[in-house]
């Protein structure tokens, strides 16, 4: 989320006022949709509660700083993607704490620990808002150091995420083996159908592909660490399906970033 900061500046949330289709669309896709979407492949995969809350959780969790990489890496609206991550890490003050309660109420899950939404909400606070503002308020400060050492904090970022994936595996090694076909095949149905229905969705308002490809990406990609750090905080069986979508939502999202690319490289040179 600091990284995330480093790359924002105040423009960045001014953008929903100047284009404000994309961002909405794509907010109502990220913040909406993915929750709903996850709720019923919980319930169509018949998963165990702990393992629905979690599904349910990561669903909720807003995008994260890959997609925008990966946007970008697509040819897609880098100024989009970084817009509706912005938005969406504010937005999960409420949005994860209110999915969180909504799902462990639905599917009765028994917990190792009592949830108290407060705890959560200052977690998610900690976790998003602060170093997002830290970073922000970095590039403000010292926009040319900032800008100097930019790559070399995003690959950092990167292998942090990787460390906080194998950790989480790795404390629930045995139940994340057994449940790793049931909930792998849940996580990968909600990845491809976030993406797939929020790409038909941007096309049907006549987005464009570059602001599709944004969109998509955004769905495609969430924010595993912050599921993963709220889950771990609970129970750490609710870390499992966010722990086993990042094993291979990089694959799914690289992919269709690779067609996309090819897509939007042939539009823009047609427009050229």
């Amino acid at each position: 989320m600091a990284v995330l900061g480093l790359s924002l500046t105040p423009a960045d949330f001014r953008r929903v006022l100047v284009a404000p289709r994309g961002v909405g669309i794509g907010l109502v896709n990220l913040l909406l949709v993915s929750p709903l979407l996850a709720f019923g492949i919980a319930e169509l995969f018949g998963l165990e509660p702990a393992l629905a809350v979690g599904l349910v959780l990561l669903g909720a969790s807003p995008g994260g700083t890959m997609a925008n990489l990966l946007t970008h890496l697509a040819r897609g609206e880098v100024a989009l993607s970084v817009t509706m991550t912005a938005l969406s890490s504010v937005a999960a003050l409420v949005t994860v704490p209110l999915a969180l309660g909504l799902a462990i109420d639905h599917f009765g899950a028994s917990l190792d620990a009592e949830v108290e939404m407060a705890g959560i909400v200052a977690r998610v606070f900690l976790i998003t808002i602060v170093p997002l503002a830290l970073g922000m308020w970095l590039r403000q400060r010292y926009p040319v150091r900032v800008q100097a050492v930019y790559e070399t904090a995003r690959r950092v970022s990167l292998g942090l995420f990787l460390l906080v994936v194998i950790a989480a595996v790795a404390s629930e090694a045995e139940e994340a083996l057994e449940s790793f076909e049931e909930v792998a095949g849940a996580a990968l149905t909600l990845n491809l159908a976030a993406m797939g229905i929020s790409f038909a969705v941007a096309q049907l308002a006549r987005l464009g592909d570059r602001q599709a490809t944004a969109i998509s990406m955004e769905l495609g990609v969430h924010n595993a660490t912050l599921a993963i750090t709220v889950a771990s905080a609970i129970d750490t069986s609710i870390a499992i399906p966010a722990a086993v979508y990042s094993m291979f939502m990089f694959i799914t999202a690289g992919s269709f970033a690779r067609v996309m690319a090819r897509r939007n490289r042939s539009a823009d040179q047609l427009h050229a």
